[in-house]
């Protein structure tokens, strides 16, 4: 789902009084290229598209609608929920909303938000009701207190010639009752509070998700602090394991330590009483330098964390901690891969994933997660979105792309090769999709697995996907051998079974909301 921005471009361009002539000009374009754009007739992007911004005096975002879509998305993940059904809205009911009420559409999203939340929340309530002994215990415990405080009152109501002992003995058993029933209470209590900070989880992921779409995943602070925090390390020497032990430990007094005991499911972890880094020793290379890189990150980048999450986007004090976390994975993430020389590589290897884990010692997800963030104005990368599954198929970690509806969480369309990566694991699979709407783009996937550290350790792969508009396909080594206009060949999916129109889809798993050409 693309934005017309060709027709903003020539909507704010009259509203200004700008020739189209002067506008082709100021851009280093010929007229008549400039008129293709204008009628949607060739897309724009990069470079470009910021100079004719800078000229019409208008934000990028304003352009691209990359807010809109965001928002169009949300509503129509809205209206395939079943509460919302039987108004059968549609696609085009969400564009229209958006484009004519932008206040209404935002104020519906942020509803639906806080009612998926609370119905999360009483899912979670019910789960635990039905499946926790111990919830069943704790009920059982109440209602019998209750009980035997009601009969004893009852009992010294009633009857009125109890002897002044008799009178004492109920008086002491419902004081045994109720102490009894207020500590059964407070840990029923406390179960509940467990459950809730469960269910709480989805909307701390929602605002954090938004943070980081609002920055277009892009941070200059936390990249200025990358490049101090790289520079301190090579004053130490090359960029390697032992430079970064050595500065670990006379910098901050912390010693690492490689154990294949230690942690028990964990692969890593730091002892603060200890200050002590230590890795299971099946933790490959990259691993250890990007847990390192953070720690030192976590040491020396709290002050432009702290203000990069004072924002009034995260509104409670787990999505702040969610927050930081990614913040700090950030910083770690840029200083390992600094922006420009790690921008030019990418550039010169045409954005082979495999070719830059060689180069720079990284893991396939760690140079994922770098591409993600090349979104530097005048300095950009291809746009790529992210997107990370389990073997199951649950999505546990995305990064939005403009126009391309990413779930949030559950499970995208199983044709996508997030889940065909699985059947390969190891080897990189490359797809060209083709949504309902006629939008193309370009998927990469690869699933990677941790080494195991013995015969009874299992460790479970989990799928990597790049994603980006198949305009950007041709500046991609996976592109190579494809032929791009051709879409005969392109693989035809939707975001979600739920959100998806194609009736005749031979592999859906879920029945379908409603279809987006089904007349009302």
């Amino acid at each position: 789902m693309r934005a017309p921005i060709g027709l903003r471009i020539n909507t704010r361009r009259k509203a200004l009084g700008i020739s189209q002539a002067a506008l082709a000009r100021a851009a280093g374009i010929s007229p008549s290229y400039l008129n293709l754009i204008e009628a949607n007739k060739r897309q724009v992007g990069g470079t470009l598209l910021h100079r004719i911004a800078a000229e019409l005096e208008i934000d990028i975002a304003d352009l691209t609608g990359e807010a809109e879509h965001r928002l169009i998305h949300e509503l129509v993940e809205a209206f395939a929920d079943p509460v919302l059904s039987a108004a059968r809205l549609r696609m085009d009911d969400a564009r229209t909303l958006v484009a004519t009420r932008p206040d209404m559409a935002a104020n519906m999203a942020r509803l639906y938000r806080a009612y998926s939340n609370a119905n999360q929340n009483a899912e979670t309530y019910a789960d635990r009701l039905r499946s926790d002994p111990l919830l069943s215990q704790l009920l059982h415990q109440v209602l019998s207190g209750i009980t035997a405080i009601r009969s004893s009152a009852e009992i010294l109501q009633d009857i009125a010639d109890l002897s002044a002992e008799e009178r004492q003995r109920f008086l002491g058993s419902i004081t045994r009752e109720t102490r009894g029933l207020t500590g059964v209470a407070q840990t029923l209590i406390g179960q509940f509070d467990q459950a809730s900070a469960a269910g709480r989880t989805v909307s701390a992921r929602r605002e954090v998700d938004d943070m980081i779409f609002a920055a277009d995943n892009y941070f200059p602070d936390l990249e200025i602090s990358a490049d101090r925090l790289r520079s301190q390390i090579d004053a130490y020497g090359p960029f390697n394991e032992t430079t970064l032990t050595d500065l670990l430990a006379k910098e901050h007094a912390i010693s690492i330590e490689r154990s294949s005991q230690r942690g028990g499911a964990r692969a890593f972890g730091y002892d603060t009483a200890e200050k002590t880094l230590w890795f299971r020793n099946t933790v490959p290379l990259s691993t250890r330098q990007f847990q390192i890189v953070r720690l030192l990150a976590q040491l020396t980048g709290q002050d432009v964390v702290r203000s990069a999450i004072e924002t009034p986007m995260l509104s409670s004090e787990q999505a702040r901690d969610q927050a930081a976390s990614y913040l700090l994975s950030y910083i770690a993430g840029a200083a390992i891969l600094p922006y420009e020389a790690f921008l030019t590589d990418a550039e010169r290897l045409r954005y082979d994933v495999d070719a830059l884990s060689e180069r720079y010692n990284a893991s396939f997800e760690q140079i994922a997660h770098r591409l993600v963030t090349l979104r530097n104005i005048g300095q950009s990368g291809v746009p790529f979105g992210f997107l990370r599954a389990e073997p199951a198929g649950r999505l546990s970690k995305h990064f939005p792309l403009p126009g391309l509806l990413l779930p949030h969480t559950g499970h995208a369309c199983p044709l996508w090769a997030i889940y065909t990566a699985f059947r390969t694991q190891g080897a990189v699979v490359r797809q060209i999709v083709r949504f309902a709407d006629g939008s193309r783009y370009l998927f990469i996937a690869k699933a990677v697995a941790r080494r195991s550290s013995g015969f009874n350790d299992a460790p479970l792969p989990r799928a990597i996907l790049l994603a980006t508009d198949i305009l950007n396909a041709d500046r991609t080594v996976y592109a190579d051998g494809l032929n791009l206009r051709d879409t005969d060949a392109d693989t035809l999916v939707g975001p979600t079974c739920r959100l998806c129109s194609r009736m005749d889809c031979a592999s859906r798993q879920e029945a379908p909301f409603m279809p987006s050409t089904q007349a009302r």
